[in-house]
């Protein structure tokens, strides 16, 4: 799945309250403090379908395969989201490292 890291971090900017427009001056965000936010959302996301999915198997009548299959894909795109981002941000890094000075 070829993702768009453009779309990813206008997402970031959106949940972080940065303002896309250059001309507001951006609020200062500690980016650790962003990364561990964001990691603890798809880690709740991924948890929440796990319960989800289990309930289901065990026959919970309260829940249906559609709400399980939308919790899993939820969690699947921001698990894959985190992950094309982590690689972005090391290529970025590396790229960095072999620049000559």
């Amino acid at each position: 799945m070829d993702m768009n890291i453009n779309q990813v971090l206008n997402q970031i900017r959106v949940r972080s309250q940065f303002p896309v427009n250059n001309d507001i001056a951006a609020p200062k965000t500690d980016f650790s403090a962003l990364l561990k936010q964001t990691l603890n959302e798809v880690n709740s996301l991924q948890t929440d379908a796990n319960t989800i999915k289990n309930s289901y198997e065990m026959g919970n009548s309260g829940i249906d395969l559609p709400e399980v299959m939308i919790a899993t894909q939820k969690a699947s795109l921001a698990f894959e989201a985190v992950a094309e981002v982590r690689n972005r941000v090391l290529n970025a890094y590396q790229e960095i490292m072999n620049m000559q000075v």
